[in-house]
């Protein structure tokens, strides 16, 4: 109620103010009550709020103002501040942000029925003990202005870090999706050996030469049952993200350039700053960085 009367009063006066909306609210305060709590002395709650409003503003904008109440608590708390979930949405509602909702997935798989597919070895189980041991990946798309970017990613099972993405104008198998997977495997160094490789039966991902180069890789290629998009559900929830929290948040986009450097800082965000919550609520480079540092710490105490 003071909140209401101090954005009003210069507009319509704190009289008037008080006297309709007893009129219509009830319970409202009194122009009386309303002076009488302007000269106490602001409460902790009140000088709490003042701190936090601005602050969870601030926070919700920087990561994309993506985050609900449960992501925005964890934060918070990783900041430092000593907060609850009910006071976190309370004060979400005070500085006037909300959590972005899903939006329904798009799937965009052209089979190709001639092409020989590899078995499943997945099963729907993604679940990996650790980095660099299943990989899923997949494609999906941005409308621009000037035609379409087909957006492809490789993410690990175990962490959940994006650890190859590539945006093009084109969908050709040595171009998309391959030079996703190149720079997956560069950054783990160069061979995939043992490695396995979960795509949907797309022709990006079945065509010989993309094929070919899993095999020179070392990894080993894996394809879910055809017309089952369950069977390729991470890569899928990866896409359907990438869409929700960056794609329809900030379109119109122009250019598959515009879209290209956009994805280059979502996946940084994802990677380094975003709170997963399937991570209890870590990064996908803190979960990779707490498995090497325990498997040093066993190296040390059995070598």
């Amino acid at each position: 109620m003071i909140r209401f009367v101090d954005e009003y009063r210069d507009r319509f006066g704190v009289e008037f103010l008080c006297r309709t909306l007893r009129a219509a609210v009830r319970g409202f305060l009194t122009s009386r009550g309303y002076r009488a709590a302007k000269q106490r002395p602001a409460s902790a709650r009140q000088l709490c709020d003042e701190l936090l409003v601005p602050e969870i503003q601030q926070l919700h904008a920087k990561h994309y103002g993506v985050y609900g109440r449960r992501k925005m608590h964890a934060l918070l708390k990783r900041e430092g501040w000593k907060i609850g979930r009910d006071q976190t949405e309370r004060l979400m509602r005070l500085a006037g942000v909300r959590g972005v909702r899903k939006s329904k997935r798009v799937f965009t798989t052209r089979s190709d029925k001639a092409a020989a597919l590899p078995a499943d070895l997945v099963n729907r189980r993604f679940v990996a003990d650790g980095p660099r041991k299943l990989w899923v990946c997949d494609v999906t798309y941005v409308a621009t202005w000037s035609g379409f970017a087909y957006v492809a990613f490789v993410t690990d099972v175990y962490s959940r870090r994006i650890v190859g993405w590539n945006v093009a104008a084109t969908l050709k198998s040595e171009v998309l999706p391959m030079q996703a997977l190149d720079m997956a495997a560069w950054q783990s160094g160069g061979r995939l050996d043992g490695l396995i490789h979960h795509a949907d039966h797309g022709s990006n991902y079945t065509a010989m030469v993309y094929t070919d180069r899993i095999a020179e890789l070392g990894a080993v290629p894996s394809t879910g049952t055809v017309g089952d998009s369950f069977d390729n559900a991470m890569a899928e929830a990866v896409n359907n993200l990438y869409k929700t929290e960056l794609i329809r948040q900030q379109g119109p986009w122009r250019t598959v350039e515009q879209v290209e450097l956009a994805t280059l800082e979502y996946v940084w965000w994802w990677n380094h700053e975003r709170l997963h919550g399937e991570l209890d609520m870590r990064t996908p480079t803190e979960v990779e960085q707490a498995y090497y540092a325990g498997t040093e710490t066993l190296l040390s105490l059995t070598g």
